[in-house]
């Protein structure tokens, strides 16, 4: 089965909203830029215009790349799935962020990420 552009867009906008509320909650000091991409990563992040830290520009950027790689489809979520694509420290690194910015869209109503959460 061919892989949908319009789901992995729509997975990266998410990755994007939740390392976006993690970077303003854990690095409000930070200096901030809007993260680029090249190549084909381009085509999905940059039209976030996601501003963020160097780190969780970082995150986001293989974040994505390893979104658009997946050979699933459909894309099981990452905790159920049998191929852990994501090495460390990013592994670790994007459950601690999906666990602080799950909450905090789910407590602003955010109701739509609830699924993406659980």
């Amino acid at each position: 089965m061919k892989k949908n552009s319009n789901d992995v867009a729509h997975d990266i906008r998410i990755l994007g909203k939740f390392i976006s509320i993690y970077c303003e909650g854990k690095h409000p000091d930070a200096t901030k830029s809007v993260v680029k991409g090249s190549g084909k990563i381009a085509l999905y992040v940059d039209p976030l215009e996601v501003t963020v830290c160097n780190e969780c520009k970082k995150l986001l950027l293989y974040a994505a790349s390893k979104r658009i790689l997946c050979p699933y489809n459909p894309k099981p979520a990452c905790k159920d799935c049998t191929t852990h694509c994501y090495g460390e420290p990013y592994r670790s690194k994007i459950r601690e962020v999906m666990r602080y910015s799950g909450i905090r869209m789910i407590l602003k109503g955010s109701i739509s990420y609830i699924k993406k959460f659980l």
